[in-house]
C-alpha cells in the first residue's frame, strides 16, 4: 500500500491537459481558457458619466451652495448610445444619462440630486471637481492589456469580462468524456424490485452526481455481473473515453474480475490500494488507444462510502488537471474537534465531517458510524479529517480537514 499523497501524486502525474477547443461565450462556464485574452479596444472606449446629471465645467461651479446656487444653460441633451453634438461653452452644460459619452468642453459630471432645473437652465448647488463622476476611457481595460491570463477558470464575470472586448468564442480545454461501470451480480437499478441478496446499484449515481458537479457528461454503462467475459466487454466500451470508473471488483474477491480484465485489456496498472480506511482497495491504471489518447482506468472500491471519497481524493483532481486546472486540491481549514477519533493500527482513517461555527470556533462533528458501506455518512458531510495510524485525535483537539463544496471561512 501506498500513501493518500503519494497515490494522488502518481495519478496527478500521468494527467495532462486535453486539447483545447473553440467554443462560444454561452458553453463556457467553468472552462479553463488555454491562452491569454487580450483588449483590443478600450473599456470603456470614451470617457462616460458615471450617474445621471449634467456635464459641466468644473469650473463653473465654484462657490456653489444650496442657498447661492450657479445657474447654467441647457444646450444639449445626450442619452447612453448617442454623441453630443454641441460643445460645452463656459456657462453651460448638458443633460447627459449614466454611460453617455462626455461631450467636448465638459470635465465634470454633476449629480442630479445636486441640481435643480429650471426652463432652459439648471441650477447647481455644490462644487464639483474636476474628472468627478466620468469613468475614463481604457478605466477598466486598456487596448493591448491582457485582461485573462492562460489557465484562469472562466466564471460569469470572466465570461462578461471577455463579451466586453468583443470575443463570441474563446479557446478553452477540452473536458474528459467519461463512463461509469457499476459491477456485482448483487446490483439491480433503482425501481427494480429486490430479491433476496439483492442491492440497488447508487455508485453509479453518486458518481454520475460528482461527475456532473465539474461541468461533465458521463455516461453509465450499466451493470456488470460477476462474469469475466461480461465484464471484459463492457470494460472495453469504456476504454474508448477519457476516463473510465469501474466500482467494485478491485480486492481480492474469487469473484473480483475488474484487475483481471484491465490486464487482459491491456490497462497499465500504476497502482492497486492505499493506506486509507475507506477507499484502500481502490486502482488505477492508463490504457493506451491506439489513436493516440489514453485513458486513465479508476478501480473504486464497492462499498458506497469508500467509492465517494475515493472519488473526492484522486479522481477529482484528476479531473480537474485534464480541464487545464493547476490548482486542483480542495481548500483546507482549522477544525476543534467535537468527539474523540479512534485510529486503525495500519492506515489513515477517513473521517466524514460536519463543520460549523459554534461560539466563534469552527468545530467538527463527525456525521456518524463511519463505515466503509454507510453511505449517509456522506450526507451532510461539508469536510474530510484525516485520523493518522496509531494515534488518537482527542475532542478539543485543532485538526486540518479539507473542505468539500464551499468555503467554510462564512459558516
Amino acid at each position: 500500500m501506498i500513501s493518500i499523497e503519494r497515490a494522488r501524486k502518481l495519478i496527478l502525474s500521468e494527467c495532462e491537459p486535453l486539447p483545447a477547443e473553440t467554443l462560444p461565450l454561452s458553453a463556457v462556464l467553468g472552462r479553463v481558457l488555454c491562452s491569454p485574452a487580450v483588449a483590443d479596444v478600450d473599456i470603456p472606449p470614451f470617457d462616460n458619466s458615471a450617474m445621471d446629471g449634467y456635464a459641466v465645467r468644473a469650473a463653473d461651479t465654484v462657490g456653489a451652495l444650496p442657498g447661492s446656487p450657479v445657474s447654467l444653460r441647457i444646450v444639449d441633451t445626450i442619452a447612453a448610445g448617442r454623441v453630443g453634438t454641441v460643445e460645452v461653452m463656459p456657462g453651460c452644460a448638458a443633460k447627459i444619462m449614466t454611460g453617455a459619452p462626455m461631450p467636448r468642453g465638459a470635465d465634470a459630471v454633476v449629480e442630479s440630486e445636486a441640481t435643480r432645473e429650471a426652463t432652459g437652465a439648471v441650477e447647481v448647488v455644490r462644487t464639483v471637481a474636476r474628472r468627478e463622476n466620468v469613468r475614463p476611457k481604457g478605466e477598466d481595460s486598456a487596448v493591448g492589456s491582457v485582461v485573462l491570463d492562460e489557465g484562469h477558470v472562466l466564471g460569469p464575470a470572466e465570461i462578461g469580462v471577455l463579451a466586453s472586448i468583443g470575443r463570441r468564442e474563446v479557446r478553452v480545454f477540452g473536458r474528459p468524456s467519461v463512463s461509469i461501470l457499476a459491477t456485482g451480480s448483487e446490483l439491480v437499478e433503482p425501481g427494480s424490485p429486490l430479491a433476496p441478496g439483492q442491492i440497488r446499484n447508487s455508485n453509479s449515481y453518486t458518481a454520475e452526481a460528482q461527475c456532473r458537479e465539474l461541468g461533465l457528461e458521463p455516461a453509465r454503462l450499466g451493470i456488470a455481473r460477476d462474469d469475466y467475459q461480461v465484464t471484459v466487454d463492457l470494460m472495453r466500451s469504456g476504454l474508448s473515453g477519457d476516463i473510465l470508473i469501474t466500482s467494485g471488483g478491485v480486492s481480492v474477491g474469487e469473484f473480483d474480475f475488474v484487475k483481471q480484465a484491465q490486464d487482459d485489456l491491456g490497462v497499465q496498472r500504476r497502482l492497486w490500494r492505499v493506506a486509507m480506511k475507506p477507499g484502500k482497495p481502490l486502482s488505477f491504471g492508463v490504457f493506451e488507444r491506439p489513436d493516440g489518447r489514453r485513458c486513465l482506468v479508476f478501480g473504486v472500491p464497492g462499498n458506497p462510502a469508500a467509492a465517494m471519497v475515493s472519488f473526492e481524493l484522486f479522481i477529482r483532481p484528476a479531473v480537474l488537471r485534464m480541464m487545464g486546472r493547476q490548482a486542483v486540491a480542495r481548500p483546507e481549514q482549522r477544525a476543534v474537534l467535537a468527539q474523540d477519533e479512534s485510529p486503525t493500527a495500519d492506515w489513515v482513517r477517513v473521517v466524514r465531517m460536519h463543520v460549523s461555527r459554534d461560539a466563534g470556533l469552527l468545530m467538527a462533528y463527525s456525521t456518524g458510524a463511519q463505515g466503509s458501506g454507510r453511505l449517509r455518512s456522506m450526507v451532510g458531510a461539508n469536510a474530510l479529517a484525516f485520523v493518522p495510524p496509531g494515534r488518537r485525535l482527542l475532542a478539543g483537539e485543532e485538526v486540518a480537514v479539507l473542505v468539500l463544496g464551499e468555503d467554510l471561512a462564512e459558516v
